[in-house]
């Protein structure tokens, strides 16, 4: 009899399970097409299936030939509108609030926090943005960032001397992290601090491109005690800076420090976010660019001649200035192909706030809808050879606006360090091609998992210039 009685129980939650699942389905009869998947799991797991960055990956391209490029899905636990349509991603950015809003699985909340930039929504969000906003006029293109810049590009590049060999992907993080050690916290990588910090956000990295399992042990488990110990030493290191701020120089975490509207949570998730946003991103970008123009020799050329057509005008110890960064056109257009062509930030989270009607479907209220930037980016019909490498593609293009081009995101969660990233990249980019030739004798793909990443790190071979 017990027996009898643990069989219809199981069977009558299994029942509820494909129940609950499916019932989505029913109660709208002009859903975009699409498929559900299997219950519990739906679709996801084919979804983050790794591919090549320059592709939209084999779930993405079967999806779109059966269903178009809008098309419903079960993803992340919940029922999803997936857009790989230019207008449709553009409507679903510039509405945040009004009839979007931002959504990330609960997974990434826990990691990064409930301050970050990335989850938090409405008045919280404009608050906290509005401290990155003043963090990039404090940078922008004045005389001392760029200086710390330059100066952070030439000691990485000097440190290849004697080197044959370097593995990119670890030297393009030292550079952004220097800066933001200098920017954000007055602080060299080199402090006992810094490496900490460090030490413990690579923890944290792991975590956050990692399957969000608690169990100990785990990188997504690690990660959550990391940035408890990273959030320990910003308190420490915050009560240090208050007790003698006359003995430092000012950086932006004295700006932190003066909004009393902020906890400190709030400041630990600003250092996270800034790591994240410019460490993570700027070194992604170098290391795609690198990739890219490892197999592009005369866009290398083209680039070289610009920088030294810059650098002409200069004493070879002068430092880069904001007039030379303006002068860096073509340099722009590598920058630009590189993250259409690389896709660092493939997709957003929103959910609809309300039913949503849109070109003769509807978008249900609840539901999730995750525009696919890189989708459009690679998409032939708005980019001519979408997967090849093409940097003269954006001559004479305005890039403002393009509905067909969002590496950033867009509307008001726009990323607010955009420009400063591709300063970052500019410098680094002026110093390098300058200094070497590179060449790559085993194939290393950048690979979009959660996050672009390559497999081996980007080993490159080095060939020192002459004069």
């Amino acid at each position: 009899m017990v027996p009898m009685l643990l069989l219809i129980a199981l069977a009558a939650l299994a029942a509820a399970v494909v129940l609950r699942h499916f019932l989505p389905l029913f109660r709208h009869s002009d859903l975009p097409k699409g498929s559900f998947g299997w219950p519990l799991i739906g679709e996801t797991l084919g979804f983050l299936r790794p591919h090549p960055s320059n592709t939209t990956g084999g779930f993405l391209h079967d999806r779109i030939s059966r269903y178009g490029t809008v098309f419903k899905s079960h993803l992340f636990g919940a029922p999803t509108v997936v857009s790989c349509d230019e207008e449709l991603n553009h409507f679903v950015l510039n509405n945040e609030e009004r009839l979007f809003q931002c959504s990330y699985p609960g997974a990434i909340r826990t990691i990064l926090g409930e301050s970050s930039l990335l989850v938090v929504t409405g008045e919280r969000h404009r608050q906290i943005r509005s401290m990155f906003l003043a963090l990039v006029a404090s940078t922008g293109l004045k005389a001392s960032y760029l200086n710390g810049l330059d100066e952070s590009a030439r000691s990485v590049i000097a440190s290849w001397r004697g080197r044959d060999t370097v593995t990119f992907c670890v030297e393009a993080k030292k550079f952004p992290y220097k800066v933001i050690m200098d920017q954000v916290l007055g602080l060299s990588p080199d402090e006992p601090v810094a490496r900490r910090i460090l030490k413990e956000y690579e923890i944290f990295m792991k975590g956050v491109i990692s399957f969000p399992l608690t169990i100990p042990g785990t990188p997504f488990a690690r990660a959550v005690k990391a940035r408890k110990r990273i959030s320990e030493t910003m308190e420490k290191f915050i009560e240090d800076r208050k007790r003698s701020p006359s003995k430092q120089k000012p950086v932006f975490l004295d700006v932190l420090l003066a909004n009393k509207e902020l906890t400190h949570e709030d400041k630990v998730a600003f250092l996270l976010d800034s790591l994240l946003a410019g460490h993570e991103t700027t070194s992604v970008l170098l290391s795609i660019i690198v990739y890219f123009l490892g197999k592009s020799p005369n866009v290398v050329e083209q680039l070289k001649k610009e920088h030294e057509s810059i650098r002409s005008g200069k004493g070879e110890d002068e430092l880069l200035t904001a007039d030379d960064y303006r002068k860096m056109d073509y340099t722009q257009r590598v920058i630009s192909e590189a993250l259409r062509c690389g896709n660092i930030v493939k997709l957003v989270h929103r959910k609809a706030l309300k039913d949503i009607s849109y070109k003769g479907y509807v978008i249900p209220a609840g539901w999730k809808v995750l525009p696919i930037l890189g989708a459009v980016h690679l998409d032939a019909s708005h980019h001519v050879e979408p997967q090849q490498f093409q940097p003269n593609r954006w001559e004479g293009l305005n890039q403002t606006g393009a509905k067909c081009f969002a590496p950033f995101g867009g509307g008001a969660r726009l990323c607010p360090g955009s420009e400063i990233v591709k300063t970052e990249a500019a410098f680094f980019l002026h110093h390098l091609v300058r200094n070497y030739r590179w060449r790559m004798d085993e194939e290393d793909v950048p690979m979009l998992h959660q996050y672009v990443e390559f497999k081996k790190g980007l080993p490159i071979q080095l060939e020192p210039l002459s004069g």
